[in-house]
């Protein structure tokens, strides 16, 4: 492996011809890596407040059943573990002030690079609506993804992540053919004041997406009366029986 590239497989249910699943790669300058948090998986990022929450609430749901927190929601805990996330580089200090437009920026005298950049407002519309009182900016990203023919990568938001102070906006970037960095624009959602964004503070998630898997066509249409009496089970067993879902309908990823 070369010293400058992180690689991890996407699925190894996904093996091509050549028998090897998949990989995502991410690729920074020889002279950062090692010095600056790498891209990890997913779930590695999963927040405090969710490792830190009990399964059980302690007391019964409207149905009689053991109550239970989120954290016994797997779908969340799948969308937690769901592709890569990549950290922001370096310590960073933000100053926001009453017009949350004018705002300061700040970083260590010697790191390699400024991780922080701004956009012009124009570029969101602002200060029209929804942005009368905002300022892009974006988070200037080392890493270099490659993926195999075919992929693309969906940058977004941290998933379940109300507890960061920004939002930053999703693309999705055909890495595939796109041979340099993707960086990624953001609105600062925290308060007003002075705060740091330590190194490690997870920016985007990324998501490797096969092209000719995506679903393009669609219908809304009224349910058939077997279709309706397989829901009404279903609910029944959601609401009746203990980890059904876990049981049987959860697909491992």
């Amino acid at each position: 492996m070369p010293d400058d590239t992180v690689r991890f497989d996407i699925g190894p249910e996904q093996a091509g011809e050549s028998g090897h699943a998949p990989q995502i790669e991410f690729l920074c300058d020889p002279a950062l890596f090692g010095r600056i948090p790498a891209p990890e998986r997913a779930i590695r990022f999963a927040p405090e407040w969710f490792r830190r929450l009990d399964r059980d609430m302690g007391m019964p749901d409207a149905n009689g059943m053991p109550g239970l927190t989120v954290k016994a929601c797997l779908p969340v805990t799948d969308a937690f573990a769901l592709g890569f996330v990549i950290p922001l580089p370096y310590d960073v200090l933000l100053h926001v002030p009453e017009d949350r437009v004018s705002i300061g920026l700040g970083w260590a005298e010697n790191v390699a690079f400024a991780p922080i950049d701004q956009h012009h407002p124009g570029q969101i519309g602002a200060p029209n609506a929804p942005f009368e009182a905002a300022m892009p900016l974006k988070f200037v990203n080392p890493w270099r993804i490659k993926v195999p023919e075919g992929y693309s990568a969906l940058f977004m938001q941290p998933l379940n992540r109300p507890d960061l102070p920004f939002t930053t906006f999703s693309g999705l970037v055909d890495c595939d053919r796109f041979d340099t960095t993707v960086n990624m624009p953001f609105l600062w959602t925290g308060p007003l004041g002075e705060h740091v964004l330590p190194a490690g503070t997870p920016i985007a998630q990324i998501v490797p997406i096969r092209r000719d898997a995506l679903i393009k066509e669609g219908q809304a249409r009224a349910s058939s009366e077997d279709e309706r009496a397989e829901q009404n089970e279903a609910a029944r067993r959601k609401y009746n029986e203990v980890s059904t879902y876990a049981r049987e309908w959860r697909v491992k990823k």
